[in-house]
Order: structure tokens, then sequence, then C-alpha cells
């Protein structure tokens, strides 16, 4: 577990210095997950004959076809459109955050998610307002971030486990 925590560490720390590489990456594999998914559902429409359900899972599936070609062929295009919407998503999250933190006020701990939301309202506003430059390098920063988040919880783990097993109450019998 440790190791595999080393590895998501060291590969989200490469991936920070290269967020365009990433995020290229990022919605490629994105692509082929969907063409895939689209082809082994085509298999199953033939694979289901009788079925009633049969013309609406083959549209299902050419739809997923061509959505992965079109991100397979524009990987640029597919990330300025994914920032754009990251972007808004994350700006309408952090507003209903703090909406819902202003109206639990005076009860306890209601500033931190009041903060959280506004930090998540100003990430929204500097993506929306970064456009379309930042569709180079907010998804492949977020996939490192999430790689480095990951590293650091395996490693936290794998060190709990082994001090939860090296101590003396784990050695009693039960």
């Amino acid at each position: 577990m440790a190791a595999l925590g080393i590895i998501s560490l060291v590969l989200g720390t490469i991936g920070l210095g290269s967020c365009f590489a990433l995020t290229l990456a990022g919605i490629l594999l994105f692509g082929w997950l969907i063409v895939i998914t689209g082809l082994v559902e085509l298999v199953q429409v033939f694979k289901c004959r009788g079925w009633k359900g049969r013309l609406g899972q083959l549209v299902i599936a050419v739809l997923h076809l061509v959505a992965g070609v079109i991100v397979i062929s524009d990987p640029v295009l597919v990330s300025g459109v994914l920032t754009l919407l990251l972007g808004f998503t994350i700006l309408a999250g952090g507003a209903t955050r703090s909406v819902v933190a202003l109206q639990h006020r005076g009860q306890p701990g209601w500033v931190w998610p009041l903060l959280g939301g506004a930090a998540a309202v100003l990430r929204g506003v500097l993506i929306v307002v970064k456009w379309p430059a930042s569709s180079f390098f907010v998804i492949g920063m977020f996939i490192a971030i999430e790689l480095i988040m990951n590293g650091w919880t395996l490693v936290a783990l794998a060190l709990a486990a082994r001090a939860a097993g090296s101590s003396p109450q784990s050695a009693q019998p039960a």
C-alpha cells in the first residue's frame, strides 16, 4: 500500500509539471472509454434478439460511439468545453454551499462551509475568467492533485496499518 501511495505521489507530482499533457491524456482516456462502452453496447444489441429495448440500446450505442470519436478526434476542443462546464459547476456549487452556510448562521461550525463555498466560488470564477487558456491545464491539474491526495492517503493508511500491527494490543489473543 505504501509503495502504491509513493507511486501515486510521484505520478501526481510529475503531472503537476505537465498539466497540459495530463489534460490531453485524461480527455483521450475518457474518449476511448466512451468508444469501448459504445462497442460493448453494440455487441449487446446484436446478442439480445427479441428484446423490446433493442432499438433504444442501438441508439445509445451509436451515440456513445459518435461522442467517443468526437472526444478522441479533438481533445483540445473537448477539454475547453469540459473546463468551462467544470468552472461553472464549481462556481454554482460554491455559491450554493455559501447560501446554505448563511442559512445556518449561528450554529456551531457554520463558518467552515461558508469559507469552503467562498473558496469554490473563487476557483470557479478563476477558471471561467481565464477560459479558454484555463482549459489547457485545469483538468490535468485536478487529476494531478487527486493522484497526490490519493498517494498521501495510501501512505498514511500503510503507516497506520503498520503501527496497528506492531502495537502490543494487536498481539493479544481475542
